[in-house]
């Protein structure tokens, strides 16, 4: 062990060299002897004497030092934006330009209306005012106000002050008196000259000025002569106290009792600032609190403050550490607060290559989508406005000329008959084999219509399409045939669970969501029953849009904002049997918001769809089921791969090659299989289970090679047990 004077050498030195490297008063020593003497945690590989004793006493932390100083604060500094953000996005200045214009026009139209009754109150209060006018005026005159200071000075008996006050007001009533009655000659004057000389609308405007300045000088305090055009709801303001209150409920302190009992606590980091028609706090949560564990106690936290659970939205940081809590607070509840007039409501045209608002945020701020590029997945619990919400991305869709609808209302009520009866290409309700078999050949054809379309973009020249996809530049040329093609699914389970062609469903859904965004074609699919079957993973894990209304679970959540959200706090269990319509929403390149769609009811939806139907009428563009016209008969609706590929295989080959399979395919039914590829055929035969590997065979100038193939026997095996299947069902 050291000796007490060699570890008094060493604190002097070091206590001279921090001295000459940063100044006297930027180290405490006293801090650093006692980390010295008192850590006894072992530091691998460093020991702190030459003896190299493990069990010797280490300085693990170093000494205090000083801040950072102004260049470092001014780094870690966050900046706010010199332009508020609603002034530099032109959708929220226009929302908050006609918010404030329809504000004031509906204060100017309800008071220009009751403008008569406002009058005749006035009238009426008018006599009263004309005797607290005189009564005034009198009391002015005599100087009625110095009444108790006199009377003040004849109680104490001050003679000197009594007279001086006395002078004082003599003084005052003198000028008064010559003030009234000089006032009085002015006006007596003025009112004969108006009687005499003027017109008789001068005359009346005079006389109801008169009345009514002196009814609002009569008017009573308990009766206001104005009525209140606009109920402003009174929601209590936000504090600290309240915030801290409601975290109390979670067991989260504020950081002074915290530390009062040795933990941690709650601390802001912003002021409490209004923000939109709520209010907004900011601050980080104690060490190893996360803000997921906030949002799973929302009801708590939403009792802790006293307010609807619809008004209470805790929210992480995207860029911040897990513990930084945002904590919005509504004045009204999402589900019941009236939201923005939506642009496309009465007028209005979309280009889908372009964002479109189509719901608000908890703030009131439209949220907006593109259409183009991506695959979407709608899940919720029935009665929650999944449907409802399909039918408005439809809507959307319809208003643009060029978009080619596929719809399909596989719940066969007809909520999607507003887009379907007036401008899809194909459109069925029900779920029928008829129904089926239907959807069956149009997605086979849209299916041919992808690999068509990737033809027509690798033939293009590179100034024309640069970044190999489909452009709105491109979509206007109708001779490229690369319009928009949209695809709604409603009850989407339907289709992947079906005994028979459940499995073809999803091969071909599968390769419209990976391939098909880039070549203009948009699949729509909403399921009340999001898992495996009804979802398959080949389609949520590539969907990159993704719409969460209420779900009841982890995995119905996972199922369709992708997976571990839930832990990340991403919680559509969190909404109530009351928020219809609002759902968390991924995509545009953002983090999971909470979105509250537009309501279009279905008359509504009907107008829009007569809207979206002229002007495709207008446009030439309206064809298929929209002008009556259904789909020829066409053999490809009951080909059957498998099938297909027993036919073409004989016994005598076991194994054979994918390239000479599709080859042979091509010359069976060349409408179908044309321009199929080993890939594609891996890929078409992966639903039904059936895996493609090295396969030994000969090429034509007899030399033996592995390549990729199938084996017979599997074709075979999947057939039986698919039929085996079909007749127990």
């Amino acid at each position: 062990m050291k000796h007490p004077d060699d570890e008094h050498d060493f604190f002097n030195r070091l206590e001279a060299e921090l001295t000459a490297d940063f100044g006297a008063d930027v180290v405490d020593l006293d801090k650093a002897r006692t980390a010295r003497t008192t850590t006894t945690d072992p530091v691998p590989d460093q020991t702190d004497d030459e003896s190299g004793d493990p069990s010797a006493q280490r300085l693990v932390d170093g000494p205090d030092l000083a801040g950072p100083g102004y260049l470092g604060r001014l780094l870690g500094a966050k900046r706010q934006a010199i332009v508020p953000p609603w002034l530099r996005s032109t959708a929220e200045l226009k929302t908050a330009t006609g918010w404030v214009a329809r504000h004031y026009s509906h204060l100017a139209g309800y008071h220009l209306l009751r403008s008569p009754v406002y009058a005749a109150r006035l009238t009426l209060q008018s006599p009263r005012g004309a005797a607290k006018v005189v009564g005034g005026s009198a009391r002015w005159v005599a100087d009625r106000e110095g009444d108790p200071v006199r009377a003040a000075a004849v109680r104490r008996e001050d003679v000197g002050e009594y007279l001086k006050l006395s002078r004082q007001r003599d003084g005052r009533v003198r000028l008064r008196t010559i003030v009234a009655a000089l006032s009085l000659l002015v006006g007596t004057v003025t009112a004969f000259a108006v009687y005499v000389l003027a017109p008789g609308w001068v005359q009346a405007l005079s006389v109801s000025a008169l009345i009514l300045a002196l009814g609002a000088a009569g008017r009573r305090p308990d009766a206001p002569v104005i009525n209140r055009a606009v109920e402003v709801t009174k929601a209590p303001k936000l504090t600290s106290d309240i915030i801290l209150r409601a975290l109390g409920a979670l067991g989260i302190a504020p950081i002074s009792q915290a530390q009062s009992k040795g933990r941690d606590g709650f601390t802001f980091t912003a002021p409490i600032t209004r923000d939109g028609p709520g209010w907004r706090a900011e601050g980080d949560l104690p060490y190893g609190v996360t803000v997921t564990d906030v949002i799973e106690r929302r009801d708590k936290l939403a009792s802790g403050l006293r307010r609807p659970l619809g008004c209470v939205w805790p929210e992480a940081v995207p860029d911040e550490h897990t513990g930084r809590l945002v904590l919005w607070v509504g004045d009204q509840d999402m589900s019941t607060a009236k939201k923005p007039l939506w642009p496309l409501l009465k007028s209005g045209s979309v280009d889908l290559f372009k964002p479109v608002a189509f719901g608000t945020d908890q703030r009131g701020r439209w949220v907006e989508i593109t259409l183009m590029y991506i695959a979407a997945v709608i899940g919720a619990i029935p009665r929650m406005g999944k449907t409802f919400l399909l039918r408005l991305l439809l809507l959307i869709a319809a208003l643009d000329t060029r978009a080619e609808l596929h719809t399909y209302d596989l719940k066969g009520t007809g909520d999607l008959d507003p887009v379907g009866e007036k401008v899809s290409h194909r459109h069925r309700a029900g779920d029928e084999d008829a129904d089926i078999e239907y959807a069956l050949a149009d997605l086979r054809d849209v299916r041919e219509e992808l690999r068509r379309r990737a033809k027509m973009i690798r033939s293009l020249p590179r100034d024309i399409c640069p970044e190999s996809k489909v452009t709105s530049e491109l979509a206007n040329k109708p001779k490229l045939g690369l319009h928009p093609i949209v695809i709604g699914v409603d009850e989407c389970q339907v289709w992947f669970e079906h005994p028979k062609h459940g499995a073809e469903f999803e091969e071909i859904c599968t390769d419209l969501v990976k391939r098909g965004p880039a070549t203009g074609i948009v699949l729509l699919l909403a399921t009340q029953r999001p898992d495996a079957k009804a979802l398959p993973t080949g389609i949520s894990a590539n969907a990159s849009a993704r719409f969460c209304l209420k779900v009841m679970g982890q995995l119905e959540n996972d199922m369709v904002l992708g997976t571990s959200s839930y832990k990340r706090g991403v919680r559509a269990t969190m909404f109530s049997w009351k928020d219809k319509g609002i759902h968390y929403f991924v995509g545009e390149g953002a983090d999971a918001r909470i979105v509250s769609s537009v309501y279009v009811d279905a008359p509504t939806a009907e107008t829009i769809g007569n809207r979206a139907r002229a002007a495709r009428e207008a446009a030439g563009t309206l064809t298929g089921h929209a002008l009556g016209q259904e789909p020829e008969h066409n053999e490809r609706a009951a080909y059957d791969l498998l099938s297909d590929i027993l036919a073409v295989v004989p016994a005598e080959e076991p194994k054979v090659w994918s390239e000479t399979v599709v080859a042979r395919l091509a010359e069976l039914r060349p409408d179908v299989y044309g321009g199929w590829d080993p890939e594609g055929l891996a890929a078409a035969l992966k639903p039904h289970g059936i895996p493609t590997g090295q396969v030994w065979g000969k090429t034509e100038g007899g030399k033996g090679a592995n390549r990729r193939g199938i084996e017979r026997a599997r074709i075979t095996t999947a057939i039986t047990e698919r039929d085996g299947k079909r007749d127990a069902s």
